[in-house]
């Protein structure tokens, strides 16, 4: 990762890009150049947001990806139901430990995408932002302990990455948030919240529990909230801006289930009618007949000129190329699920139009079991060196859209027995896209009635009974309660706008790693099968199974950092080291 650490400075300007740093702890930050002015403070939080990427570690741990190697059913319902087998390969053997919810003792902190990296990054993006606030202090003391409104705006800017990467943190390594007396238990073990700059090489950190560290995070997160503003950008949708504040603000409510703030802070974002909100979602029209490739529907996906990207992060990720004709894919059952490859009252055919209308939302090869991708993560590559054709491969991660923050809103006031209101929010997502289409597509997919209107009657109708054909129909969300907090209560009445939240959600943010963390929150069971040999193996995950919080990197182990797991160590006799700091087009 050396090469990426010089790079990354003459890559702020272009991309957003900060450096990523050695392993977490390994240094002290005596070689910083001095911040001592508000100029210096602002460039120095542009340098402090992670650019590790999440989607393909989450994703690989969730129910939307399934091992090619285990005979499956083909995706397509309309396929003959025979059973098939691919002998594709693992783009990495830490992927093979990972799907099975095993310590990923072969990967280290520099493998892309990989829990090292993750851990590697959000933690030296805190120690930036830990460094910024120590600055700012020292600025305003100076001036008399007067703050100028750059110094407000640029402290809340720092208080949310420090909240945001301790709250990714949290929902990767640590078990899902419970409920106060639940979630101080000694089993449920949180992430160190670091708050201080570090002035040791090795210091050691408390992990707490996991209480412990979302009331951390909500007392940063309220502290930035007053002061948060747009004002030290000319491009703010690639910072915590006003908008991604909110948003962020919603989704940590909706994880520790307090909806009405959820319902407050989507507001503030989308507006209170339907009239607003459709101003938000996304525009479907942005996807014309003049696009032609793959790069052409992502540049779509990813603009910060869209309404509906509230914030984008340039991460350093190959999750593109991992999706996508490997070992582990969206294939079979799990595209079904993920894709909504069934029958529908809201569209006549087998599968969601996603292959033109919506921009390419999956996109496949003639054979479609061979595995889905998306133009959503499409990747940009940098050359260090055309020649050795060597470099740098870039994906956009888009952590708050207006899309997403729709559906959680509606979640909440599902759960807070706003019905009317839950079902409103659901008719606009799949309403407000849909009248976002240009002429021609309205042509092609309205007028010839292949897509329709979502009205009332259709929550009873599709999600309020079983349907075989959608994996996403739950008729007993008892596990909330079982598994998560005996207060998690999914009313009877509940439950259809649960459903269809479950599958909207699933859909809206397939490949893109949110799964696995509506999975934990809500204690929802899944299975993984795994071939080995001529054997399948099966191994399903309880509601609160302790493999839900994924190990933390055997280099931070080795330091002294407590286990995820206690039960589990890393076994360093196992591991197989890997620089992959430069990679191959």
């Amino acid at each position: 990762m050396k090469s990426i650490k010089y790079m990354g400075i003459a890559l702020v300007a272009a991309f957003g890009l900060t450096a990523c740093t050695d392993s977490f702890l390994d240094k002290t930050p005596d070689e910083r150049t001095e911040i001592n002015t508000e100029k210096k403070v602002v460039q120095l939080l542009t340098s402090a947001y992670p650019t590790g990427s999440y989607m393909w570690l989450s994703e690989l741990m969730s129910d939307n990806i399934i091992d090619n190697h285990v005979p499956h059913l083909p995706s397509s319902s309309s396929a003959k139901q025979i059973t098939t087998k691919y002998n594709y390969g693992s783009y990495a053997r830490w992927d093979d430990q990972m799907f099975r919810f095993e310590p990923a003792t072969m990967a280290t902190y520099k493998d892309w995408d990989s829990p090292g990296m993750l851990w590697d990054e959000y933690y030296s993006s805190i120690a930036t932002v830990n460094h910024a606030l120590e600055a700012m202090d020292k600025i305003v003391a100076e001036n008399g302990g007067t703050e100028s409104e750059t110094m407000k705006a640029a402290r809340s800017e720092a208080l949310l990455i420090r909240a945001y990467c301790h709250f990714m943190l949290a929902q990767l390594f640590s078990p899902a948030y419970m409920d106060e007396n639940k979630s101080k238990q000694p089993d449920q073990i949180g992430v160190p919240y670091v708050t201080e700059v570090e002035n040791v090489v090795s210091k050691n950190y408390e992990r707490g529990n996991v209480y412990d560290t979302y009331m951390n995070i909500k007392k940063d997160l309220e502290a930035a909230l007053p002061n948060i503003s747009d004002r030290n950008y000319s491009k703010p949708k690639w910072h915590f801006n006003v908008n991604a504040a909110h948003a962020f603000a919603a989704r940590f409510y909706l994880t520790i289930r307090e909806y009405d703030k959820v319902i407050e802070h989507a507001n503030a974002v989308l507006g209170t009618t339907v009239e607003q909100s459709a101003q938000w979602t996304m525009d479907y029209s942005r996807f014309t007949s003049d696009l032609s490739s793959f790069n052409d529907y992502s540049k779509v996906w990813q603009s910060p000129d869209l309404n509906n990207n509230l914030m984008l992060m340039a991460t350093y990720s190959i999750h593109q190329r991992r999706v996508f004709g490997y070992r582990y894919s969206c294939a079979g059952p799990a595209a079904r699920a993920a894709f909504m490859i069934h029958s529908s009252p809201l569209w006549s055919g087998y599968i969601i139009p996603a292959f033109g209308v919506a921009g390419f939302t999956a996109a496949a090869s003639s054979a479609q079991d061979y595995g889905f991708t998306t133009t959503k993560i499409g990747e940009e590559f940098e050359y260090s060196d055309k020649i050795s054709g060597i470099g740098y491969p870039h994906v956009i991660l888009i952590p708050f859209t207006a899309n997403i923050l729709l559906l959680e809103r509606a979640e909440a006031k599902a759960m807070t027995g706003d019905y009317t209101g839950a079902g409103e929010d659901l008719m606009a997502y799949w309403n407000n896209q849909i009248n976002s289409f240009n002429e021609d597509q309205k042509k092609s997919y309205v007028d010839t009635r292949y897509l329709r209107l979502m009205e009332p009657d259709h929550f009873m109708s599709i999600y309020g009974k079983e349907n075989p054909q959608n994996a996403n129909v739950i008729m007993d969300w008892s596990f909330t309660q079982q598994y998560i907090s005996p207060s998690f209560v999914v009313s009877a009445d509940a439950i259809p706008y649960m459903n269809c939240i479950n599958d909207f959600r699933r859909y809206e943010t397939v490949l893109q790693g949110m799964r696995f963390f509506d999975l934990k929150r809500w204690g929802m069971e899944y299975t993984h099968e795994y071939s080995e040999g001529n054997q399948v193996h099966s191994i399903t995950l309880q509601g609160d199974d302790p493999r839900r919080a994924i190990e933390v990197p055997w280099e931070a182990m080795s330091a002294g950092m407590e286990s995820s797991r206690p039960t589990v160590s890393a076994n360093k006799q196992d591991i197989l080291k890997n620089d992959n700091a430069l990679v191959s087009k």
